[in-house]
């Protein structure tokens, strides 16, 4: 009975995959935007039917929450994997980078879908608290390393990735947003401070030499 009942709660083995081809289809063909972006070319570089996808995902707004919501948990996931990196610059470097690939994702799921995301503050609400924490566990540490300055908090370094990514709307945007987040880390850096020169003195003058210098 145990066992029978295990069997209809677990889902089953294929079915899982069937539903991570499809979030990983779905991120590689909304990323890009555009016309062509469709459920159908989802499922077909998937390698489902389009009757399987609609299984797991019934509506649009279904699988871009699912996309979103996969895209956010990942880069929280990496932000534990990079809080024992041997540099905590390096490490909240590469964490912006990554977040410029979820925009993008994001920003073509909102072409694609044609979905008025603003309006569900629930998700909003959710990857801004999750992705806050992930970017404080890095920035804390590289603060207490003293790398970078410490009058910056994990939700304007937030605010900052999010305004450079929506900057600019040209094909090139996410290199020039890559280009923006190295130049605002390098400012965030601590400078060593410069040392100063030693004050020159004047080499001691004997009474002798200045007895000299007056008869001459």
């Amino acid at each position: 009975m145990d066992d029978q009942a295990d069997k209809i709660r677990k889902p089953r083995a294929d079915g899982v995959r069937n539903r991570e081809r499809v979030l990983e289809a779905a991120k590689a063909v909304f990323s890009g935007g555009g016309p062509e972006a469709s459920l159908e070319a989802v499922a077909k570089r998937a390698g489902v039917g389009i009757g399987t996808l609609y299984r797991h995902f019934p509506t649009r707004e279904a699988l871009f929450e699912a996309v979103y919501r996969r895209e956010v948990e990942q880069l929280g996931e990496l932000a534990e994997l990079l809080k024992s990196a041997k540099d905590p610059v390096e490490a909240l470097r590469r964490w912006l980078h990554s977040n410029v690939e979820f925009v993008a994702t994001k920003k073509g799921m909102l072409a694609a879908l044609a979905l008025a995301v603003q309006n569900q503050t629930e998700l909003h609400a959710f990857s801004f608290d999750r992705l806050t924490r992930a970017i404080g566990l890095l920035l804390d540490r590289a603060v207490a390393a003293g790398k970078l300055r410490a009058d910056i908090s994990p939700e304007d370094l937030l605010r900052a990735l999010i305004g450079m990514c929506y900057m600019h709307d040209q094909p090139d945007w996410q290199a020039t947003a890559l280009r923006l987040l190295d130049v605002f880390i390098d400012g965030l850096r601590i400078q060593p401070k410069a040392k100063t020169a030693p004050t020159a003195t004047k080499p001691p003058t004997s009474k002798r030499a200045t007895k000299r210098t007056k008869r001459r």
